[in-house]
């Protein structure tokens, strides 16, 4: 499934939910859920994924 089949599809939902529950689990102070789409946002697989950062101050950009 490609970045942009995932978002598009319902199973998105429940992604985001997963993802969340477990930022909230290992990352209590905050986190960022990112997903890059495409080569220019530094996509190098062409790949449903979505990325939890956390665990330390990330600043205003991460």
């Amino acid at each position: 499934m490609t970045q942009a089949e995932l978002w598009l599809d319902p199973v998105a939902a429940q992604v985001c939910r997963a993802a969340a529950a477990v930022g909230a689990e290992h990352c209590p102070n905050g986190f960022r859920l990112l997903t890059n789409f495409g080569r220019d946002a530094m996509q190098s697989q062409e790949h449903g994924h979505l990325h939890i950062l956390g665990g330390t101050f990330l600043g205003p950009y991460a």
